[in-house]
Order: structure tokens, then sequence, then C-alpha cells
């Protein structure tokens, strides 16, 4: 089977997302690129995570070529694969509807940098615009505003992207995005956070990329 251990990484951390409760039924998405081989695994759409197999995972060019796999991609396949366009280094994916996360993107907030661990993610967490799902526009607009520093951004009026080398590190990434989208909707709540300098987030960044184990 064509890029059999990337697709059971999919059903795997598919799973977890929901074990993790950071999207529920069967809206998200996830994908892990294997840059030899120049193909991506992504999750089928509209499919109970577990009920998803390695066989159900659809395995696509960077271009959006279907190379194998019966079922139909996750619409938002254009998501995942700007990344492996455009970004080396990006081997992974996700997306996912977390509660908090979803609701600063409602609010069309942008997390600022009121905790160290924004350093995951970014110097900050953008939100962008709302833009119609499963378009190539808005793969575009994420992309355009993560650049190539950051690892997640906020989709206006529809949830969290966050990527990074590995499916451990991006998953991670939404994980950590979560938990600060709920700090930031706090601490709005209360009258505001105090952001850190951008003397202490130079820091913070630096020390942010030997934090995990390679």
């Amino acid at each position: 089977m064509i890029l059999q251990k990337e697709r059971e990484q999919v059903v795997e951390y598919g799973r977890k997302m929901i074990e993790l409760g950071i999207t529920v039924g069967t809206f998200g998405n996830v994908s892990c690129y294997n840059p030899q081989e120049n193909l991506m695994a992504i999750s089928p759409s509209g499919m109970d995570y577990f009920k998803i197999t390695p066989e159900d995972v659809v395995v696509l060019t960077p271009d959006g070529e279907k190379v194998d796999g019966e079922r139909k991609p996750s619409s938002e396949y254009d998501m995942h694969r700007i990344f492996y366009q455009k970004r080396p280094g990006i081997n992974a994916v996700i997306h996912t509807h977390s509660v908090y996360a979803t609701t600063l993107a409602c609010l069309h907030w942008s997390i600022e940098p009121i905790h160290y661990i924004i350093a995951y993610a970014g110097a900050d967490v953008p939100c962008i615009p709302y833009v119609q799902f499963g378009t190539y526009e808005l793969a575009q607009a994420a992309f355009d505003a993560m650049g190539n520093d950051h690892n997640a951004c906020l989709l206006g009026n529809h949830g969290l992207l966050s990527c990074g080398p590995n499916l451990s590190y991006a998953l991670d990434v939404a994980q950590q995005t979560e938990f600060l989208a709920q700090l930031y909707y706090n601490t709005r709540l209360a009258g505001g956070g105090v952001k850190l300098s951008e003397k202490d987030l130079s820091v913070v960044l630096g020390q942010f990329g030997s934090y995990r184990q390679a």
C-alpha cells in the first residue's frame, strides 16, 4: 500500500483529535507529507474517525491529483497541500474546531503574546477573515497569514489550522493554541492580559526551537 506509514498515522492522529476534544463528529482533517515520495496522505471527507482505516486514507500529489484511495479526500485538501508545496520542512497539517480557538475565530480576535507558550505557534496567532470553506482562496489566506514563521492561525468563523515537521508537533501546536485561546478569552473578559515584551518573546522563540526531543 502506498504511504502505508503515513496513512496509519493519519488514522491514529484523527482519533487523537477526537479523544482530546479538539474536534467533534466528522469535522476537522489531518494530513502528512512524505517529501521523498512527494506525496501526501489525507483523511477522507465526512467519515467517523473511529471507522477510518488506512485504506480509507487518500493519497494525493501536492498538486491535488489523486494517486491512491477510493474515498473522497477532505474538502480542505487545498489548505494542506499549499504548505507542502510552498513551505519546506512542513510535513503535517491539522485542522480542528476546538471550542475556544473557534470562539476567537468567530470574534475575529488574533491571539496576542500574553503567555510564553505562544512561541510554539509564532509571535502571535493571527486570525483571518471568513473565507468559504473548501476553497483554494481559504488555503491561500491561511498560508499568507502564517508565512514562514507561524505554525498556527485562526480561520475566521471556522476554526484552527496548525502545522509542523510531523504530526506529533502539529497536534501539540493545535493543543497549545487551544490552551492559549482559552487564556486569551478569559483575560479579555477580565479586562485584558499583559503582553510579553518583544525582548521576552524573542528569547522564548529562540528557546522553543530546541524544546522538543528530536
